[in-house]
Formats: structure tokens, sequence, C-alpha cells
């Protein structure tokens, strides 16, 4: 077989694959409207975190999970109203919402918390930023990206309900 021929083939198979994933993850608007949903959803989440941990002397875990959770009430309001206009219902949708953003971030943060811990110090120093700081904005990314998944194919997704 031709090289073109390969490089020809695997054009239509990645374009193929990248059709299918998009179709079923990724709609641009949908997308565009989550991350502003998430950026204020962050701005909310993670100045409490910095304000609990830095300002109040709170320990990681406490003051990443109380920003977060703060931070997820404002985002299922916002995202199931303005993200995926969504009509599941809040009984169906919000215990969902929460096993979605338990297990975001505990793995999130236990990922980025992890990764921290075997930096050593002293590399990063010049940053001015501790490790649970670093810890926080790695955590911060994962969980953005894992709670995006699990809202679109799990909380949000549309199927049929019935109106009793």
């Amino acid at each position: 077989m031709s090289q073109s021929l390969k490089h020809g083939s695997y054009l239509r198979t990645t374009s193929h694959l990248n059709k299918w994933i998009g179709g079923r993850f990724v709609n641009s608007m949908q997308f565009l409207r989550f991350l502003i949903v998430g950026m204020f959803n962050t701005m909310v989440g993670m100045g409490l975190m910095f304000l609990l941990k830095n300002g109040l002397d709170w320990p990681y875990w406490h003051s990443t999970f109380t920003g977060n959770s703060i931070g997820a009430a404002v985002s299922f309001i916002l995202n199931r109203a303005f993200t995926f206009q969504s009509s599941v219902p809040v009984r169906v949708g919000a215990p969902r919402f929460v096993l979605v953003i338990l297990v975001s971030y505990i793995l999130s943060f236990s990922v980025s918390h992890s990764i921290t811990e075997r930096i050593n110090e002293s590399t990063i120093h010049d940053l001015y930023l501790s490790l649970d700081s670093i810890a926080i904005i790695l955590g911060s990314i994962f969980y953005t990206i894992t709670n995006f998944i699990g809202q679109k194919v799990f909380v949000f997704k549309e199927r049929d309900y019935c109106s009793s």
C-alpha cells in the first residue's frame, strides 16, 4: 500500500473518530458556556479555598472541600439553567451532580496532592508558591475536565422523564 493511501486512511479514521468524540462530548457553544460558568465558579471556589487555607490557616482538605462545595452549589444552578439548558428534574439531577462532584473532587485533588508531594520544595522555591497552593491549582484543572465530562454524560443528559 502506498504511503499516501496509508495517510488518507489514517486521516479518514481520525476525522471520523473526532466527529464521534466531538458529537458525544463537545458542543462548542455548550463548552463555551461551561467555561464561562466555570470561570465564575473558579473565582468563587478557589478564592474561598485560598482565603480559608492561607488567610484563616485551615487544613488543606477542609479548605478545598469547603471552597469546592460552595462553588458546586453555584455550578449546579448555573449549569442546569445556562450551560446545558436541561429539563432534568432537580430530584434526579442533584444527586447525580453531587456524585460527579465528589468523584471529581476526590480524584482530582488526590492526584494533584500526590503529584506535589513528590516535588522537591527547593525546585519551586522561586515560584513563591507553597506545595499546597500548587496542588490546589493542579487539582482545579483536573477537576474542570472530569466535572465537564461527568455533567455532560451523566447529570444533564436528556432522557425521557415521566411528568408524574
